[in-house]
């Protein structure tokens, strides 16, 4: 299919502008005319981060006139292996300003609104309202429910993109005549079940190469050329080098855009599909542990992380365990007597607690989970270990 237009035609360009975009002009499918529609254009980018990165510079390189980012992280270090409009001047800053710095030294003519705000179901319809596309570059399930039934509520063409490890996924969701993100995917995984980039990591590059493809559909949308990725789910897996479409369909029965819809507005709710937090299960704050390490009480700290990240930190008076044969209930006999007391802990919590449910639902052993993983022990207790 080939869309209308979506984006108004802007005014004449300028002759500093015919030079700066003249590569655009060439293509018949761009031309004059659509040069000044997508100066005209205003599209709203969730997230800017990793897919966020790509799909700003292209838009803000193309002219796209309105760009309008929402984020409300600041950068990390751990950012910058594949966020590259972020700098090493820029950790500790908030995201959204290091991408108005970014774009507005690539391109000065886009104008850029940074809001540092969390997206809810309060806020995000007057935030998507005026805008002609908007597009999904977050990193959680819950953020993903909440912009695409936001955008099935206000009719706007939803670019969405995904990333894990080597792969990469991109789709348009618009809703009524095509299918929406919640046609395909109803429901969200069990918490845990898909680990974040900061526990499973990424390939620098993914980023870049689904975020590029977010880009091109944008402008495919705002200029209505081409087949924009409607009813299509492209995948990519970078190790085998390999591409695929899937056709998908309108499911009849959507909860938001089905015949009988059940989601008429915005609740946060949603939020119940993000990773679950140590505060989810018994917890030990790091400081207390290392009292009762220090004191030579019989506690069992269980590491439940992979060999890779026990390579990087690890704490030297910890078992392993990895979460994987917790799952498989193989761990069971690795962690000891139920009667002395138990730790797990990973990066940052998540698994650890998740570990702790388990242990609670197959052997009654009642552990407890390291608030904020080795990562709060690090800068609580030993700043000696390497952070990651």
């Amino acid at each position: 299919m080939t869309s209308q237009p979506l984006a108004p035609v802007g005014p004449p360009l300028r002759p500093d502008q015919v030079a700066r975009y003249s590569r655009h002009l060439l293509l018949p499918e761009i031309g004059d005319l659509g040069q000044r529609r997508l100066t005209g254009a205003r599209v709203l980018v969730v997230g800017a981060g990793g897919l966020g990165t790509p799909v700003l510079s292209y838009l803000a390189a193309a002219s796209v006139g309105q760009l309008t980012i929402i984020d409300d992280d600041t950068v990390d270090v751990s950012n910058l292996q594949r966020q590259v409009i972020h700098r090493d001047a820029d950790v500790g800053t908030a995201k959204v300003a290091s991408a108005v710095r970014a774009v507005t030294e690539l391109n000065p003519s886009v104008q850029i609104t940074p809001i540092e705000q969390l997206l809810t179901a309060d806020n995000a319809l007057p935030l998507f309202a005026d805008h002609d596309v908007v597009v999904d570059a977050t990193d959680n399930f819950a953020t993903r429910y909440l912009v695409n039934d936001a955008c099935v509520l206000l009719g706007l063409p939803l670019v969405w993109g995904a990333i894990h490890r080597f792969d990469g996924q991109v789709a348009v969701w618009w809703a009524n005549e095509h299918p929406c993100y919640r046609c395909i995917f109803p429901d969200p995984p069990p918490a845990g079940a898909v680990p974040s980039c900061a526990e499973g990591g990424v390939l620098g590059a993914i980023p870049g190469v689904i975020g590029s493809i977010q880009a091109t559909e944008v402008v495919k949308l705002l200029l209505g050329v081409g087949q924009p990725l409607v009813g299509r789910l492209v995948l990519h897996n970078a190790l085998t080098g390999t591409w695929s479409t899937v056709s998908v369909a309108c499911d009849p029965a959507c909860a938001v855009c089905g015949e009988v819809p059940t989601i008429t507005s915005l609740v946060d709710s949603a939020r119940s599909c993000m990773l679950p937090t140590a505060k989810a299960a018994s917890t030990i704050e790091a400081c207390e542990l290392a009292a009762l390490v220090a004191s030579g009480a019989p506690v069992q700290v269980v590491d439940v992380r992979t060999d890779v990240e026990r390579s990087i930190a690890t704490l030297s008076f910890s078992i392993h365990v990895e979460l994987a044969r917790v799952r498989d209930g193989l761990g069971a006999g690795d962690i000891g007597a139920s009667d002395n007391p138990v730790v797990f802990y990973c990066k940052n919590g998540v698994r650890s607690a998740e570990a702790v449910q388990l242990m609670r639902e197959t052997t009654g052993i009642q552990a407890r989970s390291l608030d904020g993983g080795i990562l709060a022990w690090i800068a609580n207790v030993d700043p000696t270990l390497t952070t990651y």
